[in-house]
């Protein structure tokens, strides 16, 4: 499995942190708390507006460190390494709690949370209605569910790096390569494209229960992609479909002739692996950057990507709370480490806003 660079580097801010808390509560000669013994207080008696974040980030610290539990975690593949990242920091400052992240796919994921089997799921698209019913008729209404986004994704298409000829595909062509024939007849490069080699494309792309086929299938309009429809894709000895996307990097890494498509952080952790397909969505070709996928120009393959667990299990769970209020306070550094777009500043105060009412008094 690759090993996405992080390198501990977010527990070394959080401990430089407390660390610079420390120092400020000795500088300042006393506790903020009960006003003091060796410092001079402040007129009206006012607490220093300068000692408060420090008061805060003790006491989150010491929340942190008194939680005990276990947190289940599964679903998208590529929301995987976000969660995985965030499960391990946060195990360092929360070493009562163990944070289990596993992958089965978007559509997997969210069977498990209906089922009450796992606390949070990680979703590379939005939960569908068929979901939201199948959880209702498990005792978690749609009210209950709560929704939040982590980071934002540049789906990338992706071919081996002896691959000299597909440096940019239309939409029109990527949907022609990963729509099968309905006679069954392999698709060759020469398809597509007539000056590009006369060889059949060898697929790898993500199974049915994953979330980046269910958005890829409907932004890139493959035949059939219409709700409660299966869509068409390529099949037999020529394709290869899987939840797991280390298996899809290391089939086109090993074939020339190899087309495939995953998550941008998948492709960033690769290197020069692969290489990454310009697409061009009818205004020239664009590349998979998170300034490309941010801005709004790499169209139609840049999605958000979420989590999501229950009001019930915030309010009830402080273990699952402390899990998801450590997600939110850092998935914006964690996201860009793993190579993911963080969200605009608006956007993440929006999502730590939705976490806000479930906090104990004393960290609000």
């Amino acid at each position: 499995m690759l090993r996405f660079r992080r390198g501990g580097k977010w527990a070394l801010v959080f401990a430089a942190l407390v660390s610079l808390v420390a120092f400020v509560a000795v500088a300042c000669g006393g506790d903020d708390d009960d006003g003091g013994s060796g410092g001079e207080t402040p007129t009206g008696g006012q607490t220093p507006a300068a000692t408060k974040p420090s008061s805060q980030a003790d006491k989150l610290k010491a929340w942190y460190e008194s939680l005990k539990g276990d947190v289940r975690v599964d679903g998208s593949s590529t929301v995987f390494p976000v969660s995985q990242a965030v499960a391990e920091e946060f195990s360092k400052v929360a070493k009562g709690v163990q944070a289990k992240v596993a992958l089965s796919g978007t559509g997997g994921g969210f069977e498990k949370f209906c089922r009450k089997e796992i606390d949070v799921s990680n979703a590379s698209r939005p939960i569908t209605q068929k979901e939201k019913d199948a959880c209702a008729a498990n005792g978690i209404p749609e009210s209950d569910l709560v929704e939040i986004q982590v980071a934002i994704d540049a789906l990338t298409v992706v071919v081996n790096p002896q691959n000299t000829w597909a440096k940019c595909m239309t939409t029109a062509q990527v949907q022609k390569a990963f729509q099968a024939d309905e006679g069954g007849t392999p698709i060759k490069w020469s398809d597509l494209d007539p000056s590009w080699p006369n060889e059949t494309i060898r697929f790898f792309f993500p199974g049915t229960d994953s979330g980046t086929f269910d958005y890829f299938k409907e932004a890139i309009k493959l035949r059939g992609s219409e709700r409660n429809e299966p869509a068409h894709r390529p099949t037999g000895p020529n394709a290869t479909s899987s939840e797991d996307d280390n298996i899809l990097v290391k089939g086109v890494e090993g074939n020339k002739y190899a087309l495939g498509y995953f998550g941008f952080a998948y492709f960033e952790e690769a290197g020069k692996l692969l290489k990454a397909v310009e697409i061009d969505g009818g205004k020239g070709c664009v590349a998979p950057t998170f300034e490309n996928a941010i801005s709004g120009k790499y169209t139609p393959l840049s999605r958000p990507l979420f989590i999501y667990t229950t009001k019930p299990l915030l309010s009830e769970r402080k273990d699952v709370l402390g899990f998801v209020k450590f997600y939110v306070d850092n998935m914006e550094e964690l996201a860009k480490d793993v190579g993911y777009i963080s969200l605009p500043p608006d956007m993440l105060k929006q999502q730590q806003a939705k976490v806000e009412p479930f906090l104990p008094a004393e960290l609000k």
